[in-house]
């Protein structure tokens, strides 16, 4: 077993029969959710996930954990998601998968929210992983305009369009 499968099985511990859990999104996490299908199918749990990007509801669809809508749910007991970067006073950069909105949203609605990550996630210092900051269409220009007055440089990423 690998330390990202470790660290992910370890994280699904967590979560109880009854609960209504927030799914991540990422390498890590995709163990965290391998588990939680397991547990669903072989242990009985029942928990009503939130899953934060398009690639973790077909994952857990898959694996035959139920899921719900945000709005219905919340506030949700936990979520479990994974980090892109972290530094020895546990500050962290996360989002840079492309699912930043959604992780939020769904961190913002939970009573808990457990961060998973391996050794290969810890930097010094944080940096080396380019800061996702999501914006809508609407106005991106100015908003690129104001990242780069803060002396920073702003590259914009799109997905499928």
């Amino acid at each position: 077993m690998n330390h990202k499968q470790a660290a992910g099985e370890k994280a699904a511990g967590e979560v109880n029969s009854g609960m209504k859990v927030g799914l991540g999104t990422g390498s890590t996490v995709y163990y965290t959710i391998l588990e939680l299908g397991r547990r669903v199918k072989e242990e009985g749990l029942e928990i009503i996930g939130v899953p934060t990007s398009e690639a973790t509801d077909k994952l857990a669809r898959e694996l035959g954990i139920p899921l719900g809508e945000l709005s219905e749910l919340e506030p949700l007991d936990l979520t479990i998601d994974g980090a892109d970067e972290v530094n020895g006073t546990l500050d962290l950069i996360k989002g840079g998968g492309g699912a930043h909105f959604r992780e939020k949203m769904v961190a913002a609605a939970s009573r808990r929210l457990v961060i998973v990550a391996d050794e290969s996630k810890v930097v010094p210092e944080l940096g080396p992983f380019r800061l996702p900051v999501e914006v809508v269409p609407y106005g991106w220009k100015s908003t690129r305009k104001r990242v780069e007055e803060t002396g920073c440089s702003a590259v914009r990423r799109e997905r499928g369009g």
